[in-house]
């Protein structure tokens, strides 16, 4: 699970504690630790909910690019 690190990168540019993005996503903040040290899967809902706070693409969030902002056009 290679989103760990951009997890935590993304919570510490926002100058966030665990607490508080567990917080946004309603869970609790062992929960969302265990999220970024990949001992549970971020579920799909949280993996979108989090995108859109931080105003970035899954994608940017997964590491399927380093662009957080790509759109891609179809």
């Amino acid at each position: 699970m290679s989103y760990t690190k951009r997890l935590r990168d993304l919570r510490e540019d926002h100058d966030l504690t665990q607490q508080e993005v567990a917080d946004i996503l309603h869970t609790s903040q062992t929960m969302y630790a265990r999220y970024e040290r990949g001992a549970n899967e971020l579920p799909i809902r949280h993996l979108i909910a989090l995108a859109d706070f931080y105003q970035v693409t899954t994608d940017y969030i997964l590491e399927r690019t380093d662009d957080p902002i790509h759109n891609q056009k179809c």
